[in-house]
């Protein structure tokens, strides 16, 4: 029997925004936001997606929650959970169509509607206990989708949010489509990250855009001084930081160092509730030796997913960067023990494991993988912060994204950007004043070049990565996103649901 999981989130007070809009447009952007606390007090909003941890979509809910939680409207995150692993290959199977690939090359039949709704009603048992008919439920992606009508039978309003889409979708595609439609089409809403994802079939009238955000203040978001970023890189054992200190040959604490050279300073970070952490843990190296003192730096963030495209990201740095340039390579994922929603991650962190063990000595050596400890999200996002303050240049070479909220989280810390223009990641940069976009995402070469040009070129990758940081301040930080989340909250009890008699 499935069981849903309450996820504890403490509140955040979004008067912090105050720090980056302004007083004058954080004073407007409070007084936005009182209708909808009216309208909503006495309610519950609910979120209900298949993972805690791991991927954009947790990452984005749980702040989200937080400020909302804070700005005096009571929202709660329940997770499903699936008795069969048969499940997830049928979400994963969905989650690839929507890309537009086939991934394992499965069905999407009678039998696995049967699997999907089979574990959805399991759940929807624990969702009846909790959820009253004055509350509303936002049901994020695939996994969920299903949810809307049981719901809906209940007398609950329900909004169905997709984080994932495809700019001109294949058949590939619209098989996904056909399956979740009738599951879909039960909730009052359906939120889309971009325009262009909302499906044919669709109501238009009850189509909402939504583009996700990030948290400055997060762990993963917040400003660090130069010595805690290389004192959380040296403690995760991710290589040299870049004064040229390397990590400590099997210590797990950086402070037996010799003290020269600014390594006194402590691997600590404030945690999401305002609480001093500390990286403790160590990342899963797969690498010759750590990252050679000062080198330049080339990173990628991303799950262990084909879509992310390791594979290519390797093949275009081996063939057009370790020839002209000293740079370094360093892939970073979860530990896929930890992804629970994803079955395919091993796979492919195996299948990348093995296309680097490949690799000529002098190329292999200045490629490093990193699993990075999940076991506490605020340490493993303070991980990726540093990491990604560490990287000379960040890259996202992704063949199909929802939004690709890594790109915003790079170009927050000033970094220049390379990455695919697909998705959302077309949204988020300007090609030639933020990074660099690759028109053919698939093409590794144009990738490794792009990379190179940025090298070569350091004052000009400096001005894109502080234009970068200007956009993310104006277009994609939490304040936006809490106010839109509140509009539709708010449209979704003022409407009647499509079908109730006047």
């Amino acid at each position: 029997m499935s069981a849903l999981t309450q996820v504890s989130i403490a509140p955040l007070e979004p008067s912090r925004f105050e720090t980056v809009l302004g007083a004058e447009a954080f004073k407007s952007f409070d007084e936005e936001l009182k209708p909808s606390r009216e309208l909503l007090d006495g309610r519950v909003v609910w979120n209900i997606n298949s993972t805690a941890a791991g991927g954009g979509v947790a990452e984005m809910l749980r702040p989200l929650l937080a400020y909302a939680n804070g700005a005096g409207v009571d929202t709660r995150w329940a997770v499903i959970s699936a008795s069969s692993p048969d499940f997830f290959t049928v979400t994963k199977r969905i989650h690839n169509h929507l890309h537009g690939v086939v991934g394992d090359g499965g069905e999407l039949g009678d039998a696995e509607h049967e699997i999907y709704q089979s574990e959805l009603e399991a759940n929807v048992e624990g969702l009846r206990e909790l959820v009253s008919p004055e509350d509303i439920v936002v049901l994020h992606d695939p996994q969920t989708a299903g949810l809307a009508g049981m719901l809906r039978e209940l007398g609950i309003k329900t909004a169905w949010r997709c984080h994932v889409g495809l700019d001109l979708p294949n058949e590939t595609a619209r098989v996904a489509w056909r399956f979740l439609l009738p599951y879909v089409q039960e909730a009052q809403l359906y939120v889309f990250s971009r325009e262009a994802f909302a499906w044919e079939g669709l109501d238009p009238e009850r189509i909402v855009v939504i583009p996700p955000s990030i948290d400055a203040f997060s762990p993963k978001n917040q400003d660090m001084e130069p010595a805690e970023v290389d004192a959380i890189v040296r403690a995760a054992g991710l290589g040299a930081d870049a004064t040229g200190h390397a990590t400590p040959g099997g210590s797990a604490d950086p402070s037996e160092e010799d003290a020269d050279g600014g390594q006194g300073a402590e691997p600590t970070f404030a945690r999401i509730d305002g609480s001093t952490g500390r990286v403790e843990r160590r990342a899963e190296m797969v690498e010759d030796a750590p990252v050679a003192p000062g080198a330049r730096l080339v990173v990628q963030v991303s799950r262990w997913d084909r879509l992310k495209d390791p594979l290519g990201v390797i093949d275009g740095f081996v063939r057009e960067v370790v020839p002209h340039s000293d740079a370094e390579l360093l892939l970073a994922g979860p530990a896929v023990e930890a992804v629970s929603d994803d079955p395919e991650g091993k796979q492919v962190l195996d299948d990348v494991c093995a296309a680097r063990d490949e690799l000529p000595d002098g190329a292999r050596e200045r490629v490093h993988l990193a699993c990075l400890p999940m076991d506490d999200g605020d340490e493993n996002a303070a991980m990726v912060n540093a990491l990604q303050r560490r990287a000379t240049i960040i890259v996202q070479k992704s063949l199909a994204e929802g939004f690709g909220l890594t790109v915003a989280e790079a170009m927050w810390k000033a970094r220049p950007v390379v990455a695919s223009r697909i998705g959302g990641i077309q949204d988020q940069m300007v090609h030639g004043e933020t990074g660099l976009l690759l028109d053919d995402p698939a093409d590794p070469a144009a990738f490794g070049d792009a990379v190179r040009q940025l090298l070569d070129e350091p004052e000009r990758a400096k001005e894109m990565g502080e234009e970068a940081r200007r956009r993310v301040r104006e277009e994609y930080l939490g304040a936006r996103h809490l106010q839109q989340w509140f509009d539709l909250f708010r449209r979704l009890v003022e409407e009647q649901q499509p079908g109730a008699k006047t």
